[in-house]
């Protein structure tokens, strides 16, 4: 998948995540440098905020992902690390984590869920800010379950699944993709599952781990709301 990321994710709001994150901080924590970027995969969001100034470590599980974010510019003072989210280890006193692009959807455990928002409140400063994305709820029974999307393009080609699981709110996406390389495609293929979590669920967790729930905002609207396709939380360590 690391291949072919940032071909598929072209069309991502990444200035919107970083203004996004620029907003929430000036409002919560105007001081706050230190960014810990969780679920970052190919570094697109961390690059951008580094360039804005603030001080970045990356964070992800496949470190296929974290080669490829490395090599965009290996001279940054960006620190790579593959660890897992739910046990996030030697990480501490950071001013913000953020976690965008439905990473928080992938973790498909109530309990997993629980544990990395406990491991990311362990890793942020006090008062801290802890900001992230999930698909909302009727994003995922409207638009997603049972959809299935299609590209063709010169050097890459895909066909994406999108299936509903056997969990309330899961999503199993079965993608294919043919990969253009020196005239000849080469084929493969990758099972990628998520779950939606009612808000008012994910408020309780974030509660129980110690967070205070500043909002949700629904595409990147600038004024609470639920009623969108992705959800933002806003979290301060308290």
């Amino acid at each position: 998948m690391a291949r072919v990321y940032d071909l598929l994710m072209q069309d991502a709001p990444y200035e919107q995540w970083v203004k996004f994150t620029k907003l929430m901080l000036q409002q919560y924590h105007s001081e706050g440098q230190r960014i810990l970027d969780v679920g970052c995969g190919t570094g697109e969001i961390t690059h951008r905020l580094h360039q804005e100034g603030f001080q970045m470590t990356g964070i992800d599980l496949s470190s296929d992902m974290l080669t490829v974010a490395q090599q965009k510019n290996p001279q940054a003072a960006i620190e790579w690390i593959q660890q897992d989210m739910t046990t996030l280890e030697g990480l501490s006193a950071y001013d913000c984590v953020i976690s965008y692009c439905d990473v928080v959807n992938y973790l498909t455990d109530d309990q997993k869920v629980q544990q990395a928002f406990h491991s990311i409140y362990q890793s942020l400063a006090q008062g801290g800010v802890f900001l992230f994305d999930v698909h909302s709820i009727d994003h995922i029974r409207n638009d997603l379950s049972g959809a299935t999307f299609a590209e063709v393009r010169d050097d890459l080609s895909f066909i994406w699944f999108c299936d509903p699981g056997e969990l309330e709110n899961s999503l199993v996406h079965d993608l294919t993709f043919f990969v253009g390389n020196d005239g000849k495609y080469h084929r493969f293929d990758e099972i990628h599952e998520q779950r939606g979590y009612d808000h008012t669920v994910l408020n309780a967790w974030l509660t129980q781990s110690g967070f205070k729930v500043q909002g949700v905002f629904s595409d990147f609207r600038e004024t609470p709301s639920t009623d969108g396709e992705r959800w933002l939380f806003v979290c301060t360590k308290e």
